[in-house]
């Protein structure tokens, strides 16, 4: 199995990539959830949790989040849908959004979670539940659109998280096996730095984490 932590890519937030998100019925969740994000972008800078409202969502709410930051690489739910609900088997509100990930993925969800926030960028892992007796084999996606508090500070993410598969009998707990990054022009932070004129240019892989993660295991 090839695991790639991060890559980074060069493509503005106003433009939606639709073959990011395999076209399935839960995937197409994950589109709606970043369409109704980019259609706050109004001004060109991040929405407001103050502007999410459900009824722009209500089809896709069991797979929708919002998640606030708390400390550096952990944010809580505020609100989890009802497909988060049955993954881990318990009600999440209020939790760190890390208890839906095995031990090993925290620090790689945590580095997500904060370049969702610092840079900021739309977050896209791919993930894969552990398996065993009780757990059959389950994958999926997870988007994280970064939000504005209404002080003003990137410290809220609007999420959405889709599986295939049967959830099995027991909470699943997931590990991370690829991140994307995509830088969302426009913010007043990206704004403030100076322009850069250049050639076009395949992006560099981007990794924020400390240098032991950006191992990339094979397994033959």
């Amino acid at each position: 199995m090839t695991v790639k932590m991060f890559q980074s890519s060069e493509q503005t937030s106003n433009v939606i990539a639709m073959d990011r998100f395999r076209t399935d019925k839960r995937a197409h969740a994950l589109r709606q959830i970043e369409a109704y994000w980019t259609v706050l972008r109004s001004d060109g800078d991040l929405p407001y949790r103050s502007q999410i409202d459900p009824r722009g969502l209500e089809n896709v709410l069991e797979h929708t989040f919002i998640l606030e930051r708390i400390a550096p690489g952990i944010a809580r739910f505020r609100i989890a849908g009802s497909h988060l609900v049955r993954l881990s088997g318990m009600e999440v509100r209020g939790m760190p959004m890390t208890c839906l990930f095995a031990a090993g993925a925290r620090t790689t969800f945590s580095c997500a979670l904060e370049t969702c926030f610092d840079s900021p960028a739309i977050m896209m892992l791919d993930i894969e539940a552990e398996t065993g007796i009780g757990r059959p084999n389950l994958e999926g996606e997870i988007v994280l659109l970064p939000l504005k508090s209404d002080l003003g500070e990137t410290n809220r993410v609007l999420g959405g998280m889709i599986t295939r598969g049967p959830i099995g009998r027991t909470a699943r707990r997931f590990n991370i096996t690829h991140v994307t990054d995509r830088l969302v022009y426009g913010t007043a932070k990206e704004a403030s730095a100076p322009a850069v004129q250049s050639f076009a240019e395949d992006a560099a892989p981007f990794d924020p984490c400390p240098s032991h993660l950006r191992l990339i295991k094979t397994d033959s």
